[in-house]
């Protein structure tokens, strides 16, 4: 399925079926548009990128939920793709991190939900509260919040309404369980994992990838052992069908819909290139003799985002912090 948002303000949605005319988003004067891209994964799920970090869109009876809102820069147009989607109103979002190429969205996309507590006899809904609940662990609050007399770097209406310290949280929705579990110092200190059980999908966000090295952001919780232990719990729970294709579908932070072996290639990779900054580690080796190593150099065509976190620099130097923190 291919949504593509025109100058003329249409929106089209291209899948099995042909092309669709949606009706588009309020137009913003001065905003440069760019193309979402709306795809079935499997069962009620659905992902939508193009608005920053991927969003995950599930629709039921009872309504929509999503993972992720995106960067904040086409929030209207994200609403209008999950509308053609479904006309049930939003209630849940959940967020695998802090960071806000995936947080961003969450105030406006927010505001466009409603929180249903209550339903009469007939099932029409007799109490509805503005605005979705937000899930997310106890960390992305800290992040997104801030202690008293600090300005919080996100405004109040963005921060999660309901969280979690350890464990996972469950959520029964659209006749499905909702785990979002939580994995300690991956990416970050407050990622999450979220298994759609019934549909088969698990999103991923930022501590699984096809577009770069991992983000991980040491100065925000984030260790290379974490993420290999997150990468393993995906591998623990995904499943492939026939000849390690199909299954269990990953959604990532970032990219392209992938099966368990996919997730294992970039396992072994990150398990690889941690091995090999350990090693120079114990060498005695400084970071800056390590980077001019080129311990990454075979995986560099596929990965190297060439800049921030994504890149082969910004990786290795943050495997080494984390294998080596009085080194940092």
């Amino acid at each position: 399925m291919r949504m593509t948002i025109l100058n003329c303000g249409a929106i089209v949605v291209v899948g099995m079926l042909g092309a669709i005319p949606v009706v588009c988003a309020r137009q913003n004067p001065g905003r440069v548009h760019q193309d979402l891209s709306v795809l079935p994964v499997q069962g009620n799920l659905y992902m939508i990128s193009g608005a920053g970090g991927n969003i995950a869109v599930q629709v039921g009876s009872m309504g929509v939920a999503i993972v992720d809102t995106g960067n904040g820069t086409m929030s209207d147009e994200v609403m209008a793709a999950i509308r053609k989607l479904s006309d049930k109103p939003l209630q849940y979002i959940i967020n695998t991190h802090y960071d806000p190429d995936h947080t961003g969205g969450n105030e406006s996309i927010r505001k466009a939900g409603v929180t249903i507590t209550g339903a009469n006899v007939t099932g029409n809904i007799s109490d509805a509260r503005d605005g979705a609940q937000v899930i997310a662990h106890d960390n992305v609050l800290n992040r997104m919040s801030a202690p008293t007399g600090i300005q919080p770097p996100e405004p109040a209406g963005a921060w999660p309404t309901q969280t979690f310290l350890k464990g996972k949280k469950d959520l029964y929705f659209n006749d499905e369980a909702i785990e979002t579990i939580y994995q300690p110092a991956a990416a970050t200190d407050g990622d999450s994992l979220v298994f759609f059980r019934h549909s088969d999908v698990l999103v991923a966000g930022d501590v699984f990838l096809t577009t770069s090295y991992p983000l991980i952001d040491v100065e925000k919780g984030g260790t290379v052992q974490g993420t290999i232990n997150a990468l393993n719990r995906i591998l623990e729970i995904a499943v492939p069908k026939h000849e390690e294709e199909g299954g269990t579908y990953i959604i990532p932070g970032h990219g392209r819909i992938c099966d368990e072996f996919d997730v294992l290639e970039y396992r072994d990779m990150v398990v690889i290139v941690r091995d090999r900054v350990k090693a120079a580690v114990r060498k005695g080796m400084t970071l800056e003799q390590v980077k001019a190593a080129h311990l990454t150099r075979d995986y560099d065509a596929r990965y190297d985002a060439k800049s921030a976190l994504g890149s082969a620099d910004k990786f290795i130097e943050a495997v080494y912090q984390s294998l080596s923190p009085q080194k940092k």
